[in-house]
């Protein structure tokens, strides 16, 4: 889950696995797998670094991370 910010101020909190696009027009707009849309304060930059902290958070990510710190290290 990730926390957000709305244009008005009042934060919520998305699932970051539902999260189809991430837009700037130039607010950040977040397109849903559904079709909703939700334009944030944070910046598309922002919300990306979210969403990736979310998914190594749950392990999706987490073998990606040791692969490319592998690759490094040779």
């Amino acid at each position: 889950m990730v926390t957000l910010t709305r244009l008005n101020g009042k934060s919520f909190i998305i699932n970051a696995l539902y999260i189809e696009q991430i837009e700037s027009f130039p607010d950040t707009t977040i397109t849903l797998t559904n079709g909703k849309k939700f334009v944030v304060r944070e910046s598309e930059g922002d919300v990306m670094l979210s969403v990736v902290n979310f998914y190594r958070s749950i392990q999706i990510l987490g073998l990606h991370k040791h692969l490319e710190e592998d690759r490094f290290e040779e």
